[in-house]
C-alpha cells in the first residue's frame, strides 16, 4: 500500500526530525508527527488528524505503543488505519505481540538515513 498523508507517534523529537527529512527526500507525502500518545489518540478520536498511515514507536513514557494500538483498534472509526511499529525494539516477541494487536508491519529504526529512506519508499506516495 502506498500512502499520502503520514502519522507518526514517536517521543524522540530527533527521530522524528530523520523521519520527515526521510520522508521530504523520498515523497511528497504530508508529514505530522505527534510526541505523546495520549495526545494523537485524542486528536485522531475528534478527527483533529486523518492520517492514511501511523507509524508508532513502541517505548513511550505514560502510554506505551502497544497500549496505544490497543485503543486504536477498540474505535470503529480508526481500527481500519493501518498501523506500522517503527522502533528499536527488535524482539521475536514484541513483533509478535504487536501483530496480535492489530499491527500492519514492524520496521526496526535503521542506523543510516539511506536505510530509513529505502524503508519508507516502500510505503510513500513519491511525487
Amino acid at each position: 500500500m502506498i500512502y499520502k498523508n503520514i502519522l507518526q507517534i514517536d517521543d524522540d523529537s530527533d527521530d522524528c526530525e530523520l523521519f520527515l527529512e526521510a520522508v521530504e527526500a523520498i515523497s511528497s507525502a504530508k508529514y505530522t508527527a505527534i510526541y505523546n500518545s495520549v495526545e494523537a489518540l485524542q486528536k485522531l478520536i475528534h478527527q483533529e488528524i486523518v492520517p492514511d498511515v501511523i507509524f508508532l514507536d513502541l517505548n513511550m513514557p505514560i502510554m506505551s505503543g502497544l497500549e496505544f494500538l490497543t485503543e486504536i483498534k477498540k474505535e470503529e472509526k480508526l481500527k481500519e488505519i493501518p498501523v506500522i511499529i517503527f522502533s528499536t525494539s527488535q524482539l521475536d516477541d514484541i513483533i509478535r505481540e504487536a501483530k496480535e494487536h492489530g499491527a500492519e508491519d514492524f520496521i526496526s529504526k535503521p542506523n543510516n538515513f539511506n536505510d530509513l529512506k529505502k524503508i519508507l519508499s516502500r510505503y510513500l506516495f513519491s511525487s
